[in-house]
């Protein structure tokens, strides 16, 4: 490489790494993850396991429809540790690396610890002094907060050099892959690796285990680098997105046409994640990187809503299940009112009592 290439080269780096603009397609993406991740937990009280991970369970099932979740399933945790990555490396360009910590404490680790303590301890005492014990609730889907927060102290080292040195080794050698066609898939590599290595019984059973904290620490640092190196990243992955498309379908199709999603190796689904990932990101840069008033609520509202929405879940099935519908009518039902009784206790509660904010993951003086 001559000098003035080289000249080149370090200055799109630079660029690519300072003065981020906001993206939102990262904040619908973000919005609608959350999304899917409710309607996927309101999905598993009709599957034949439910009573075995602790959900309430419908007498009828709906195995039918699991082929659609299955879809899901391999990337609806993965991808919210990567936005989380991307967010810290938003937040890095506007605080400096105690600013971060004081910030990812009051917006994550203050929800985790209200979640798991405070709250499901006080709903228990007010559920049987009510007569209502038989109503069991849960924070425990607040699991992933605590490691998107200690991934963030873990890492908060290796990351401020990152930003502050944006000429480094890694950023030129990542640019540099990302002018081939297809050099963006190499970053599924670690993803492999881990799954080869790790080798999980199950690759989907993220909760508590050493694949789920090792998958999320690749994807949440995965995440960070995608968005340093800016728009080299986002051209790469909107050039190839039908090939990732295709490439993630065709492996779906193996895991559910070959094995029934049983015993599927851990290479092709983690493979078949990452390019499920990358896929989204391509056309959501392309459809979903517009302001708009609607993704300005819904962005703010998305995490107090699944804050609040297993606990609503919960109490709601043990209402809706015994009715005398057609699992097809309560599954719809169970959805529907989730989402609303969620949006209405964020809407006229949470939002508007500044000192609940903080204990949502809102800040104390958020505008309502």
């Amino acid at each position: 490489m001559d000098f003035s290439s080289k000249i080149k080269s370090d200055s799109t780096i630079l660029s690519n790494s300072s003065n981020l603009q906001r993206r939102y397609d990262i904040d619908w993406l973000r919005t609608i993850a959350i999304a899917l991740l409710i309607i996927y937990h309101i999905v598993l009280t009709f599957q034949p396991w439910a009573k075995f991970i602790g959900f309430p369970a419908n007498d009828q099932t709906l195995t039918d429809i699991w082929f659609l979740m299955a879809i899901v399933n391999i990337w609806r945790i993965p991808i919210l540790f990567l936005i989380s990555g991307m967010g810290v490396c938003f937040a890095m360009e506007r605080r400096n690396w105690k600013e971060l910590i004081i910030d990812r404490s009051l917006r994550i680790l203050l929800p985790y610890l209200a979640g798991i303590i405070l709250f499901e301890y006080l709903i228990t005492i007010l559920l049987e002094y009510f007569e209502l014990a038989f109503i069991k609730i849960t924070f425990g889907h607040l699991w992933f907060l605590l490691n998107i927060y200690l991934y963030t102290l873990w890492l908060i080292g290796v990351l401020i050099y990152l930003k502050d040195n944006p000429n480094n080794a890694l950023f030129r050698l990542l640019e540099k892959m990302l002018h081939y066609r297809y050099g963006v898939l190499l970053f599924t590599l670690p993803f492999i690796l881990e799954a080869v290595f790790v080798n999980p019984e199950f690759f989907t059973m993220f909760v508590d285990s050493v694949h789920g904290w090792l998958l999320g620490l690749i994807s949440f640092f995965t995440g960070f680098l995608f968005v340093s190196l800016g728009e080299t990243f986002w051209k790469s992955v909107r050039k190839i997105r039908w090939e990732t498309l295709s490439i993630a379908f065709i492996s779906y199709l193996i895991r559910f046409v070959i094995f029934n999603f049983e015993g599927t190796p851990n290479i092709l689904i983690a493979f078949e994640s990452i390019c499920w990932i990358l896929t989204i990101l391509g056309f959501g840069s392309i459809y979903l990187n517009k302001r708009s008033k609607t993704l300005e609520y819904f962005s703010k509202a998305v995490y107090p809503v699944y804050i609040v929405h297993l606990p609503i879940q919960f109490a709601l099935s043990y209402y809706i299940l015994p009715l005398q519908l057609s699992a097809e009518m309560k599954l719809l039902l169970l959805i529907g009112c989730t989402f609303c009784l969620s949006l209405l206790l964020y809407e006229f509660v949470l939002r508007r009592i500044k000192y609940l904010r903080p204990l949502f993951g809102m800040k104390f003086n958020q505008a309502r």
